[in-house]
């Protein structure tokens, strides 16, 4: 089945047909084969590329009522055939061929990000009535039920925590790197993620309007509001047909002869025209990938070539996306940083909460070694408590300490602040029931952000931080990374909807991003890109380009290349135009038949497939001269 499938492919069948048809052009040429065969060959290439040129300019005529550069085409295919002039329509139909061939290799495949999102949300739900449970679609819920979350479930609709307390994954939806704690009263969004214990919640919303089948909504019909890019040939296409029309009527008119008037026709046929933007695409995308960029289709290049400012999501994108130990501070003569370390590690051994497992990693990566653990208790979501060498270790947050009647000492604020201004979240430690100490954590900044923010401000484009995450973290980060325009503790529909206002504004944005919450802005925005390596495939699905090793210096490199590609195009045109002009000129004197204009008219398809070829060969070079003009390596 999968054969007969591969074998009815569009694109593989076009593909044949060029194939054959090329090799019946040749023949066509030699005397021989078209003394032995009782036809031309060249109407191989007439009726296996000419055919379907025909069909699709009769059917925009007459079903659409629209010009397309496919009529001008037909016009020089039906003129050659009539003059007898086999082999100058079929090496027409198959140049035209050829340049479809390329387009639909740049087309890029539809994104599937719409249905990825579906598979998210939960398919049942549990609602708690008269004390009975029932397990019912979950599309079903109704603002006012009664739900019961077990651990690991996804919420399936936006609510009100009424009892308990728990730890919940908010990435998928605002951005969050750390769960957030939640107690009785909290609101909870549909599609975050319960960790610990079962609680149960009231629906404030149907399941409906509810903020994850809301955000698959919005993006769908995002991405069904972005309109395709109109290839350049078909804008000009209805002049074109005008003008070469009324050129071939007035030559034949004036010299009287049908030949000539033919002629013009042919070397008038915007093959070149065509082939200057899909070849120019296609290296234009080879050249990106050899930098770890894939971008999906001819028509997101030119987006990406126009963008003024560059919206970022912090986490995952310019961070990490993972809490780290950012510091150890001993507040005990009796105990080193690295000893407050090391129990700390051993209480989260068995911790399944994020925070707990980003402890133990750092001790392991400094090369520490775990011992046996015991009497490991959960303290409600606030901590843990476990023996360590007889030792009673306590680790959590403040409000665990006030509950324990464990003092904590004045001193401490002014160490923890600093912390906190980074956006850090801090766990206290006491041992035997004295507080000794506390470990900071938080998401860390990527490397090479820095420094590709300020080439791209460079190069023109404007940086904006659009994050879920808390005011004092992205302060933090935009301190660091430069970024003046910072919206902080925005869910999905609102990044969308600030995308939009530039978007209205006449501004071009592209945002980049790597969760399922950044699934909206991506497709709001003019373009997306998606941190691929580390990115959910619901923002890859959803973006128009992916940085396959969530390398930030690439930004720069894509933005340059897109540019230079649009240059190519233009570059491409001018001259393919300016080739085309002088054939018609030659022809209305005579000087060039059909089957030499065929032939001198497509040195043009010639010079564009070499010139977009040089894009392979050029390597743009983010890194600026002192006058702030780009520079590049050919």
């Amino acid at each position: 089945m999968k054969i007969q499938k591969a074998v009815m492919s569009p694109t593989i069948r076009t593909s044949f047909f060029v194939v054959l048809s090329a090799v019946a052009l040749v023949c066509s040429l030699g005397g021989w084969f078209r003394n032995s065969l009782a036809f031309d060959p060249a109407w191989i290439a007439i009726v296996l590329c000419g055919f379907p040129i025909l069909a699709s300019a009769f059917s925009a005529l007459i079903q659409k009522h629209d010009i397309k550069a496919d009529v001008l085409v037909s016009m020089a295919l039906i003129a050659s055939v009539y003059t007898k002039e086999y082999f100058a329509a079929g090496e027409v139909a198959l140049i035209m061929q050829l340049g479809s061939l390329l387009e639909n290799y740049t087309s890029g495949q539809a994104h599937r990000g719409i249905e990825k999102l579906i598979c998210l949300t939960p398919q049942t739900a549990r609602i708690r009535h008269d004390n009975t449970d029932f397990v019912i679609n979950a599309a079903e819920v109704k603002s006012g039920n009664i739900l019961v979350i077990f651990a690991g479930e996804t919420i399936p609709a936006d609510g009100i925590l009424l009892n308990g307390e728990t730890t919940v994954d908010q990435s998928a939806m605002t951005g969050e790197s750390i769960p957030v704690e939640k107690k009785t009263g909290d609101f909870l969004l549909s599609g975050t993620i319960n960790q610990l214990g079962t609680f149960e919640m009231k629906a404030v919303r149907d399941y409906q309007d509810s903020s994850l089948p809301r955000m698959i909504r919005l993006t769908s019909e995002a991405a069904a509001d972005r309109a395709p890019i109109v290839r350049l040939a078909d804008k000009w296409a209805t002049w074109m047909v005008v003008i070469a029309f009324v050129t071939s009527v007035m030559t034949g008119i004036l010299t009287g002869e049908l030949l000539r008037a033919v002629t013009v026709l042919v070397v008038f046929c915007p093959c070149a025209f065509i082939l200057a933007t899909p070849t120019a695409v296609a290296a234009g995308i080879a050249a990106a990938s050899k930098h770890g960029i894939l971008i999906r289709s001819g028509d997101a290049l030119e987006r990406f070539s126009r963008i003024q400012y560059l919206a970022f999501d912090k986490t995952g994108t310019l961070t990490y996306g993972k809490p780290h130990v950012i510091g150890v501070v001993s507040l005990t003569d009796s105990y080193t940083s690295r000893d407050l370390l090391a129990l700390a590690a051993h209480a989260e051994k068995l911790s399944e909460h994020p925070l707990g497992k980003a402890v133990l990693s750092h001790y392991l990566s400094q090369g520490g070694v775990l011992r046996e653990v015991t009497d490991y208790q959960r303290k409600n979501g606030h901590g843990v408590q476990a023996l360590v060498d007889g030792q009673l270790i306590l680790i959590g947050n403040q409000e665990l300490f006030h509950t324990e009647k464990i003092a904590i000492p004045e001193k401490v604020q002014s160490i923890i602040d600093p912390f906190y201004e980074k956006g850090a979240t801090i766990l206290f430690l006491s041992i035997n029931g004295i507080f000794a100490g506390l470990l900071a954590l938080s998401d860390i900044l990527r490397p090479d952000a820095v420094k590709s923010i300020q080439k791209l401000i460079n190069i023109g484009i404007l940086p904006l931080l659009l994050t879920g995450d808390n005011q004092a973290s992205a302060s933090f980060i935009s301190s660091i990374t430069g970024i003046d325009t910072v919206k902080f503790n925005l869910l999905p529909e609102e990044k969308a909807n600030i995308i939009k206002e530039y978007e209205a504004g006449g501004k071009h944005v592209c945002m980049i991003g790597d969760g399922i919450n950044d699934a909206l802005a991506l497709s709001c925005a003019s373009a997306g890109i998606a941190m691929g390596g580390i990115g959910s495939d619901i923002a890859v699905e959803a973006s128009d380009a992916v940085l396959v090793r969530d390398d930030l210096s690439s930004l720069p490199t894509l933005f340059l290349t897109t540019r230079k590609v649009m240059k190519k195009i233009h570059q491409n045109i001018i001259i393919s135009l300016l080739i085309n002009l002088a054939a018609v000129l030659l022809s209305i004197c005579g000087i060039l038949n059909p089957i030499s204009g065929a032939l001198i008219h497509n040195c043009g398809s010639v010079f564009v497939v070499v010139n977009a070829a040089l894009l392979l060969r050029s390597t743009p070079d983010p890194e600026l001269t002192s006058s702030g003009k780009r520079s590049y390596d050919k």
